[in-house]
């Protein structure tokens, strides 16, 4: 009698609370994370929420069935003895159903989800893992797990769970096991009601290339202002859209995105892997995708290359309407006659080529690295604009983006700032940010996090203008580290100073920029190579201009080269060079008189060796 007292009781307490966040959708702003999911079973309850692929088939879950696993993930993690402000780290190889229910679980219960890179070296997990505090962590597979077990004992982890199934080893089904029971939830929706919007939502550990990585701390109200400021860019067919989404969940950007999915009722398909991206596409017809421009890169590539198998005037064709799509200027701003051939070049090609990535693909968004403006004009020409943003993790990320509608959009911007953000351009042309979507701070690190801040504006590291219309415009980096069109740091110094001990070289500058990868501009060291040229009885020149051009001397500089790179990420290491006949100088306008490199001029001294490298 009694224990069906208690039962009742529980029941009761239970559909109290149930009522009672019901009621607070109906009423309140979206303020956390995890009320994104609420909301859209609220307003779409979609019947595909997310979708991934599994057991050779494609697997979906609605949006009652995404917020019950959730649930009863928080519910298990409480019997687990998680408590708020936990650390519980998520490491998956690709983007899953499976990582959305543990985010929304983990962030219910107001602890934190620390996603890692599962590219990064065993010792940035040990790093991440223990500066973090993490007690547990959650994986894809057994890839990933037999990298963390190598370190695990270094750890404060008191478990490891696995999404896939892996022999011998804890799988995350014994968690939503432990949640089926659901007397607890009347403790979860306590937990949930005790979050606010200026809680710590998630740390995001920055890759590091000169140090260890910067944990940078985003709260629930950083990550929702810039999902719905970010939305009023995005024209999505709310309750009607499909998305492909395989960008790395780890990163905020596609992060962001995915919350920004779940508010606008679209459908959530995960790509299988970057090597499937094209069967997916064609697949799952998606409406819009997230993308680096390094895959917009190797898309173009791609059907560029088609061309060469195409013959006579269809060959013609091809590359007149690839032209045509290079002059592309949005809004008419080419004139009629333009139109008229962009027209007939949509009809007869491009719309084949938009064919071939599903038919559907109206939106793209590019964001982590500079979009070359060929690749902007080309696809908006192709009727798939590419709408290129800017932001840092540390702004959550979105600062601005393009949008076709109002004007919106202009190639070789980011599009103009968002809603409520406020970009101010300091007295040495370095953007600073201030809004609701720039970060808490560094995690245990005060000293970084006063470096980059001064008062409420963010100090982004980049040169930029913006115009009179109010476009913003990325001009510069006030720090020689750069990203690749892939999203990844090099840090050009690093290599260079190894580079520049070799006897053979002089100077060198590495390159790569927005690029696919980095490359480098090489000046020989002219004295010591006429005389290794001598000793070594090789049939070459002794001019400046006929070692520069010698493939023996390339191909000795290529050793140097590739001996340095073994000691750099496969993403840092030098994959061209170019060997310049001139010496580097003062008077030349190379060197300042401190003999540091003018990097933009030496870069315009050698556009042509430039574009050899990356266009040739």
């Amino acid at each position: 009698m009694i224990s069906r007292l208690i039962s009742f009781v529980k029941s009761t307490y239970f559909l109290y609370f149930a009522l009672l966040s019901n009621c607070y959708f109906m009423s309140s702003k979206i303020l956390r994370l995890f009320d994104f999911p609420y909301y859209q079973l609220k307003k779409y309850n979609l019947e595909k929420a997310l979708t991934s692929f599994k057991d050779n088939k494609w697997y979906s879950i609605t949006t009652k069935e995404y917020i019950d696993q959730a649930n009863q993930i928080s519910r298990g993690l409480l019997r687990l003895g998680i408590k708020k402000d936990d650390k519980i780290a998520v490491i998956s190889t690709t983007n899953r159903t499976e990582w959305n229910i543990m985010d929304i679980g983990i962030l219910q219960l107001g602890a934190q989800n620390v996603p890692i890179y599962p590219t990064i070296c065993k010792e940035d997990y040990e790093y991440v893992i223990n500066h973090s505090g993490a007690i547990y962590c959650f994986v894809s597979d057994e890839t990933v797990l037999e990298k963390l077990n190598l370190i695990k004992g270094n750890t404060q982890l008191k478990g490891v769970y696995t999404f896939d199934e892996v022999k011998g080893e804890h799988n995350w089904s014994e968690i939503l096991q432990l949640g089926i029971d659901e007397s607890n939830q009347p403790d979860v929706e306590e937990c949930k009601k005790a979050v606010t919007t200026d809680d710590l939502a998630t740390i995001i550990y920055t890759s590091g290339t000169t140090g260890k990585p910067k944990g940078v701390m985003l709260s629930h109200g950083n990550i929702v202002s810039n999902v719905l400021a970010s939305e009023k860019r995005v024209p999505l067919v709310s309750g009607e859209s499909q998305a492909l989404s395989f960008l790395p969940v780890c990163h905020i950007f596609e992060r962001m995105i995915l919350y920004l999915y779940q508010y606008c009722g679209v459908e959530i398909y995960f790509a299988e892997s970057i090597e499937k991206m094209s069967d997916n596409l064609k697949e799952i017809k998606p409406h819009v995708m997230t993308a680096v421009p390094r895959l917009y890169e190797k898309v173009f590539d791609k059907i560029y290359g088609r061309g060469a198998a195409l013959k006579g005037i269809k060959q013609k064709l091809f590359y007149w309407a690839i032209e045509i799509g290079l002059q592309y200027e949005p809004y008419g701003a080419n004139g009629w006659w333009y139109e008229k051939k962009l027209a007939l070049a949509r009809k007869l090609i491009f719309s084949k080529i938009k064919d071939g990535l599903g038919g559907r693909l109206d939106l793209m968004v590019s964001g982590s690295a500079a979009l070359q403006p060929r690749l902007t004009r080309f696809f908006a020409a192709a009727e798939m604009p590419i709408m290129e943003g800017y932001g840092l993790t540390e702004t959550s990320p979105v600062v601005s983006v393009n949008d076709q509608r109002n004007e919106g959009f202009r190639v070789g911007t980011v599009g103009r700032i968002i809603e409520d953000v406020e970009v101010k351009i300091a007295e040495d042309g370095e953007i600073l940010v201030k809004g609701p979507n720039v970060m808490l701070g560094y995690y245990k690190d005060p000293g970084k996090t006063a470096e980059v801040m001064t008062g409420d504006y963010f100090h982004t590291g980049d040169i930029g203008e913006v115009s009179k219309d109010g476009f913003l415009k990325i001009t510069d980096r006030k720090k020689e580290m750069f990203k690749t069109s892939g999203g990844k740091y090099v840090a050009p110094a690093l290599l260079e100073g190894v580079l520049k001990q070799s006897r053979f070289i002089e100077q060198i500058m590495v390159i790569g920029e927005g690029e696919k990868m980095p490359a480098a501009l090489i000046q020989p060291n002219f004295e010591f190579i006429k005389d290794w040229i001598k000793r070594k009885g090789h049939a070459v020149g002794t001019s400046n201009e006929e070692i520069a051009n010698s493939e023996i001397v390339h191909h000795r500089i290529q050793v140097e080269v590739d001996n340095c790179n073994i000691n750099f990420g496969n993403w840092e290491q030098i994959k061209k060079f170019k060997l310049t006949p001139e010496e580097w100088s003062i008077d030349g306008g190379h060197l300042t008189p401190t003999m540091k490199m003018k990097r933009k001029i030496i870069k315009e001294i050698y556009k042509d060796l430039y574009e050899e490298i990356y266009r040739g």
